[in-house]
């Protein structure tokens, strides 16, 4: 699908120095490899400089020019005109922010409190286990990663978050929960029990409804409601 596409944008826009939302329609012409990301800065050069968005490396793997395309959250950045067409069966596109956090103008939304939502979960060694090699790195085995080695592969765009259909509000959100399970499964972490009552706390796991939207818009193709599964199922042996 290498020729030109006639394509319209509506894109969901908000101005904080008024308080005025609403949905503003681009028309466009481009071509089918171009990336959301390229279509987003042509309106800013072409048409309109004022839409805000995000990106960074738009490469896949910061996440942060995650958006909705048409309901859908994604990374602007990895979605081809041509993909999207055939995805959506449409050349009409409704672009929209992710949910996790209040919108700061346009597409841009504040993170800072989707973030505490994952430090919650403490996604850092709480209190290592002692190095059964003494003094150096403590070297962990391949097989013992395998287990758990494709979660760290998360940017922390909340695509999962935002398409994630549990609640209430305040629950920490899949990849959040994930970031827990990665430790719970690490050898290195000694604090195993600790981590068992972050997962099962009032603002935990017990909320998700096992609907696995988080795994079908996963970016980086994770099973995340693999690993929310696993931190349902958990019993632990050891005491902390």
């Amino acid at each position: 699908m290498s020729q030109d596409q006639d394509l319209i944008l509506r894109i969901r826009r908000y101005d904080p120095s008024t308080g005025r939302r609403w949905v503003q329609e681009y028309r466009l012409r481009a071509g089918g490899i171009l990336r959301f990301t390229d279509l987003l800065r042509k309106i800013n050069t072409e048409q309109d400089p004022t839409l805000a968005w995000n990106s960074s490396c738009e490469h896949g793997q910061c996440g942060s020019c995650a958006v909705r395309v048409n309901g859908k959250p994604l990374l602007a950045c990895e979605l081809l005109v041509e993909n999207a067409m055939k995805e959506f069966g449409t050349k009409e596109f409704l672009i929209e922010p992710i949910t996790v956090g209040p919108v700061v103008r346009d597409l841009v939304v504040d993170l800072e409190a989707a973030y505490r939502r994952v430090e919650s979960m403490k996604p850092f060694i709480i209190r290592p286990r002692e190095n059964p090699y003494g003094e150096g790195e403590y070297r962990v085995d391949p097989k013992e990663m395998d287990p758990y080695v494709d979660a760290t592969r998360c940017i922390n765009c909340f695509c999962c978050a935002t398409a994630c259909m549990s609640g209430p509000r305040s629950f920490v959100g899949p990849n959040a929960i994930m970031s827990c399970v990665v430790r719970l499964l690490d050898p290195r972490e000694d604090a195993k029990a600790e981590r068992f009552k972050l997962l099962h706390g009032p603002d935990g796991v017990a909320h998700c409804h096992t609907s696995k939207a988080c795994s079908r818009v996963c970016p980086k193709e994770i099973d995340v409601a693999h690993f929310v599964r696993l931190a349902k199922s958990f019993r632990l042996k050891e005491k902390s």
